[in-house]
């Protein structure tokens, strides 16, 4: 690691480890920087080490890749570190209709300068872009769970193809279709969902979600069954197009739950309103 990135002090152990996690994960044992040739103080034909001149291939050979870690400190404290390759699992189940009609999902990105975010743009892309078998549903929770919020921000809109082709173009630093680029702050701020009224209803509202969204179809069928002791019609047959949105008395009831329900999606990908508010 020294000739890498220098003598990193007390840091340099986890460097060691970085390096480590990264060629087991690439398969690639990377080459040593900066060293012209093996020191002749050592006797390298007396065993298998060897100086990496050149990144070299490391191959699979049906066993977990393995690579051990030494850090020895200045006062005489030394440890080492195993490190086994992580076992290849299968993509998890996902819930819902494999068949369904793909929708559109938001991949959020951020960085601390535009150059980072349109380098992250083109690193998903090289990642995740169009003909990748990941779902891109897994990749938008993913990214909106799991990174923190940095102050130049994007979100690029859309199914599969339409996310590779924001990708991009936020990539190369241009407008497109699905893509909002933005600057923010790093204090959270309180947030609130605004609910519309009546008025703002059509025919087979939200049942792309209603067949789409195991979030969305849950908490409706919640709303359902609330319902169901005061109404004589059904909820998701209403949604689906059998009864009647011009009744007031339908309709209010219906857009209470698909907005409720739209709250509960927002929830599930860590947008958590601190109040929420409607009119009639």
């Amino acid at each position: 690691m020294k000739s890498n990135i220098g003598h990193t002090s007390a840091a340099a152990g986890v460097g060691g480890v970085i390096k480590s996690v990264l060629a087991l994960r690439h398969g690639v044992m990377p080459k040593t920087l900066h060293v012209d040739g093996p020191t002749p103080e050592v006797d390298w034909s007396a065993g298998a080490g060897k100086l990496l001149s050149e990144a070299r291939a490391w191959d699979d050979t049906g066993r977990p890749r393995r690579a051990g870690v030494s850090s020895f400190g200045v006062s005489g404290t030394n440890a080492h570190v195993i490190l086994e390759q992580a076992p290849t699992t299968p993509p998890a189940d996902r819930p819902g209709t494999p068949d369904a009609a793909p929708t559109a999902v938001p991949w959020l990105l951020s960085a601390r300068t535009p150059e980072a975010l349109r380098a992250q743009a083109a690193v998903l892309l090289a990642e995740f872009g169009d003909g990748s078998d990941v779902s891109a549903d897994d990749v938008a929770y993913s990214l909106a769970t799991g990174r923190t919020a940095l102050g130049h921000r994007a979100v690029v809109v859309g199914t599969a193809e339409k996310l590779a082709e924001g990708l991009g173009a936020l990539s190369r630093g241009l407008p497109a279709p699905g893509v909002v680029t933005g600057a923010g702050g790093l204090v959270s701020g309180r947030s609130v969902l605004v609910f519309p009224g009546q008025g703002s209803q059509w025919v087979g509202m939200a049942a792309g979600l209603l067949e789409g969204s195991v979030v969305f179809a849950g908490r409706m069928a919640e709303c359902e069954r609330a319902l169901a002791p005061f109404v004589e019609w059904s909820l998701s047959g209403v949604l689906r197009g059998s009864g009647s949105l011009a009744r007031v008395d339908v309709v209010q009831p219906v857009l209470w739950a698909v907005m409720v329900s739209l709250a509960e999606v927002w929830r599930s990908f860590g947008v958590v309103p601190d109040a929420v508010v409607g009119h009639s």
